[in-house]
């Protein structure tokens, strides 16, 4: 079982309601990453809604208050079962305060038209690239916790604080340890990049999620170990907070996962 395993794995008490230990190696500054908090809730779903002929879909969290690392709770119900698509609800709970609250769909494969007006990013291939996420502008002894859990390889955009003419950023993506990528692992990767503004801006900024969307798109059960592109972008910083779309992609082209969210800025 590895780490994220570990810190993301439900212990079920009761026929909602699951215990988990979070682990603050997954933080990002001085409160938990809301991508990890974000992969809590999808493995709680999955464990509660266990279905071989759906999976999860879409998800919609927002986060209300600051975790600590340790136990906590997490409910899951369901609000409507359809023939195809049933809606679901996730709270994370810890000492009775509520931190974060789910919304989302599971649902079966549908007939339908198919097309895909979007195209992975053209990379090198991993093994050939050096550079990581957050250097030059943070130090590794700096980074957050967080940071240590993946292997990075930047390959779109500017460092971080370096007032590029763009809110982009991306690369590729992996988890330190071997793992098969599944839906928890795209949540906790649609956070776990250097946000995109950081570098559109000189610093130092942080900022902590609001909300955050992920749609899955593609079933990524097959993918062992994989490294994934991703891509981020920023369009607009306004009264103190940003959005910032993510794409995640497999190795060979496939669309996994997008997700959106919108983010408070906190000067330092």
């Amino acid at each position: 079982m590895t780490r994220f395993d570990r810190a993301t794995t439900p212990i079920r008490r009761g026929p909602e309601i699951f215990s988990v230990e979070l682990d603050e190696g997954w933080w990002a500054g001085n409160g938990p990453n809301g991508g990890y908090l974000a992969a809590v809730l999808v493995r709680a779903v999955e464990e509660q809604l266990a279905d071989d002929n759906r999976r999860i879909r879409s998800v919609s969290i927002h986060f209300l208050s600051k975790a600590e690392g340790g136990p906590a709770d997490v409910e899951v119900a369901t609000l409507r079962e359809g023939r195809s698509v049933s809606t679901f609800t996730a709270s994370l709970r810890q000492g009775g305060k509520l931190i974060a609250t789910a919304l989302g769909a599971i649902g079966t494969d549908r007939d339908g038209p198919e097309f895909l007006d979007a195209n992975p990013p053209v990379l090198d291939d991993p093994e050939s690239i050096t550079e990581g996420v957050f250097a030059p502008a943070i130090p590794s002894e700096y980074a957050p916790q967080i940071a240590s859990r993946y292997n990075y390889r930047r390959a779109i955009g500017a460092p971080p604080f370096t007032e590029s003419a763009a809110a982009e950023t991306g690369g590729w993506i992996q988890l330190n340890e071997p793992r098969r990528v599944d839906a928890p692992l795209l949540a906790a990767m649609s956070d776990a990049w250097m946000p995109a503004m950081f570098s559109r801006v000189g610093g130092p900024w942080g900022i902590t999620t609001v909300d955050l969307t992920i749609h899955f798109r593609t079933d990524p059960r097959h993918l062992f170990d994989e490294w994934c592109r991703i891509r981020f972008q920023s369009i607009a910083s306004m009264n103190g907070y940003c959005e910032e779309d993510c794409e995640i992609w497999s190795r060979d082209g496939q669309l996994l996962a997008q997700s959106r969210q919108l983010a408070a800025l906190i000067r330092f």
